[in-house]
């Protein structure tokens, strides 16, 4: 069922690198699409630390296919070295300005990775005058306690095809026998527990802004 487009709303999830919002919103972007609403990305580096970032890149492409993205915005910053800095400021500020959203998902600021950390901050700063920015978490994010939730329950198997098609990355969990698929499902499991449904994502809001 779509949505009369007078009516559609624009999502635009922010990540560090190729994954990062396919695990941590990716079932709530799909939802969304799937009711006619405008999905956008930015993605800071090609997470070349991983895999060749041609590899990164085409696996992204694949996995926003899943996710009814228009358009995805590359940050081509080096992965492991995203800046706190002015220009990263400015130049998310920019595609807030081209997308206009009226919801922003990026990672959380409390993370054991400095490029997370790096981007929740920069994102903070840009995102000033917007009025929905909340924070997904990913598999090194510490200290998430989500107080909004988004059932994902019909749509957990796209999810999982999507983070499934970072095809270098399945494996690469650092604890012996759990793919990143493990990862998606226990945490929809758990979050989905916490918000009295089977499946959810959770988030934590650093503005929400409710109108009734």
């Amino acid at each position: 069922m779509n949505t009369n487009d007078r009516h559609a709303i624009r999502i635009l999830a922010l990540g560090a690198h190729p994954d990062d919002i396919e695990a941590g919103c990716g079932g709530t972007l799909i939802k969304y699409a799937k009711k006619g609403h405008h999905i956008f990305l930015m993605i800071l580096t090609a997470g070349e630390q991983g895999a060749p970032a041609e590899v990164r890149k085409f696996e992204q492409d694949q996995a926003a296919k899943y996710l009814g993205v228009e358009k995805i915005f590359w940050g081509d910053y080096q992965d492991t070295k995203v800046p706190m800095d002015q220009e990263l400021i400015q130049r998310i500020e920019q595609v807030v300005k081209e997308v206009d959203p009226h919801f922003i998902l990026v990672n959380h600021k409390d993370d054991t990775h400095q490029d997370h950390q790096h981007l929740a901050i920069n994102t903070m700063s840009a995102t000033r005058y917007t009025r929905n920015v909340l924070f997904y978490e990913g598999p090194t994010t510490q200290n998430f306690s989500p107080t909004v939730f988004v059932d994902i329950d019909s749509v957990i198997k796209e999810k999982e095809q999507a983070i499934l098609a970072h095809v270098s990355q399945t494996q690469k969990t650092h604890i012996e026998g759990l793919t990143i698929k493990d990862f998606v499902r226990s945490s929809a499991n758990f979050r989905g527990f916490q918000a009295r449904v089977k499946n959810a994502e959770g988030f934590v809001p650093l503005r929400l802004f409710i109108n009734i």
